[in-house]
């Protein structure tokens, strides 16, 4: 992949250099062809001006005259002529000529015989009018360039200087500029491409160790993790990202073996528990007066067990992407009291005071309330569990804006310090012993996740004794209507 992308990037580089190159050259050949046609200007302009100082004895030239103006000017027809091989005619209006045609009709003659078209003509009488020219015409099929430069006396146009020399000869020349753009064009395609092997390497070998990672990450290796460093910002971005979403899944999966691991053991020891009373009860090790004992020891494991597996289902139902909550306005005052009737023979058991404080009653809330009677129950359930006798236990509602706010309080043993971060985990229980009788530890877990499907919150809640935990829900729009309407 690292080749095609370097090859598509060359060929890509070469194209571009190769047509700015292209451009050059046309703007190199029009500098020079403007150059050339100003300096065959320049040099009409300077023969002009000689012509115009001595137009008096132009006669004289015309008769042989050796004299200094006349050798200046042949000398100068000359160079022009090995420079530009170019022809020059001096005409004023008395129809006296200076050329160079004897050099001309030696070196081409056909070309020296073409110059009478009609295009030459008409640009004669534009110097003659004044103007000075500058035209491309095609004489015998062959590109002539024409310069034309009048010369004046005391403003007025005495006669003119054309110049005529093939196009070849000023477009030509760019042959020599060939190899150099050539080599020009090699070089940037390959300091180019060199740059960019570089700077693409930088960006892939980075993403290749990315593709490694992800691809150890697939096959179960969840401790792998990307270097950082030497990283551009783009590319150190996507990096911390892969880090992060390994870290996570490392997370989920130390949990999904820590949640596996706590299934067995609690499943273990109930199901050791049954096997290990009922063969006793076969093979008569127990007594048949005692088996009455550990028949209720039976009983009480079996529902231990049909307990936790229940709540496991619970929270596998909770955790499903399709799990949804059935919304509907009810009076939270009222399911407290439903779910403290619902535990009133433990509470009687036990001896315990409870005490109401409900801020309003009726207090309408806007939740799932079969799901929150779920909640209040395992809440319940962990205080009867951790409350001694003659303990006491609170109920309160109080309304905090939007919210409605409840909270089981409780004056039992407490949780310790450092447990507190780990209560809502799965499977935990305060003793860390995971011994029968001490509970699940599903139970809060499955308060959070419902609280979490409702978009609220459950804490515990910092108290000098026992245990209290507050959640919160959103008031009913009909409870938030009454107060505005009392409001105003």
């Amino acid at each position: 992949m690292f080749a095609r992308i370097m090859a598509v990037v060359a060929a890509v580089i070469l194209l571009l250099t190769t047509v700015f190159c292209a451009l050059g050259a046309m703007t190199l050949r029009n500098q020079q062809v403007n150059t050339r046609l100003e300096r065959l200007t320049e040099e009409a302009r300077e023969i002009s001006f000689l012509a115009a100082q001595n137009y008096a004895s132009t006669a004289a030239l015309l008769i042989g005259m050796d004299d200094t103006t006349q050798k200046y000017l042949r000398w100068k027809a000359e160079k022009v002529f090995e420079q530009y091989g170019a022809y020059i005619v001096v005409v004023d209006r008395r129809g006296r000529i200076m050329d160079n045609q004897s050099m001309a009709l030696e070196d081409d003659p056909d070309f020296s015989a073409s110059l009478n078209g009609a295009e030459l003509r008409e640009a004669m009488l534009k110097v003659l009018s004044g103007e000075e020219v500058s035209v491309r015409v095609m004489l015998g099929g062959e590109a002539v360039f024409t310069v034309g430069v009048p010369f004046v006396q005391n403003k007025q146009v005495l006669g003119a200087v054309l110049i005529h020399t093939k196009a070849q000869r000023v477009e030509g020349g760019l042959t020599a500029l060939l190899w150099p753009l050539i080599g020009i064009v090699l070089l940037v395609t390959l300091l180019a491409a060199a740059g960019i092997f570089l700077y693409v390497r930088s960006v892939l070998t980075p993403l290749k160790e990315l593709t490694n990672a992800s691809k150890a990450m697939a096959e179960g290796d969840y401790h792998v993790r990307v270097s950082t460093e030497h990283l551009n910002a783009e590319i150190r971005e996507v990096a911390n990202t892969f880090n992060k979403m390994a870290d996570q899944v490392s997370a989920m999966d130390a949990s999904r073996r820590e949640f596996v691991a706590n299934v067995s053991h609690e499943l273990r020891s109930p199901i050791t528990s049954i096997g290990g009373f009922v063969e006793g009860m076969l093979d008569g090790t127990i007594p048949e007066e005692e088996r009455g004992r550990y028949l209720q020891v039976v009983a009480d494991e079996t529902r231990r067990l049909s307990k936790l597996i229940e709540k496991l289902l619970a929270l596998s139902r909770l955790e499903r992407d399709d799990a949804a909550l059935e919304y509907s306005e009810f009076d939270m005052c009222e399911l407290l009291r439903r779910c403290l009737v619902r535990r009133v023979n433990d509470l009687d058991l036990k001896q315990m005071e409870v005490d109401v404080q409900f801020q309003e009653d009726p207090c309408m809330v806007h939740a799932d309330s079969e799901r929150m009677e779920q909640v209040i129950i395992n809440l319940l359930d962990n205080a009867l569990k951790f409350t001694p006798d003659h303990g006491k236990l609170t109920l309160r509602t109080e309304t905090l804006g939007d919210k409605i706010q409840v909270t089981i309080m409780d004056n039992g043993i407490g949780i310790l310090p450092q447990d507190r971060e780990h209560i809502f985990e799965r499977f935990f229980t305060a003793d860390r012993a995971h011994t029968s009788g001490k509970g699940t530890g599903l139970g809060l877990s499955i308060c959070q996740r419902i609280m979490q499907m409702h978009g609220e919150t459950i804490r515990l809640l910092d108290v000098p004794q026992g245990a209290a935990f507050a959640l919160t829900l959103a008031r009913s729009k009909e409870s938030k209507g009454r107060e505005h309407n009392a409001g105003t």
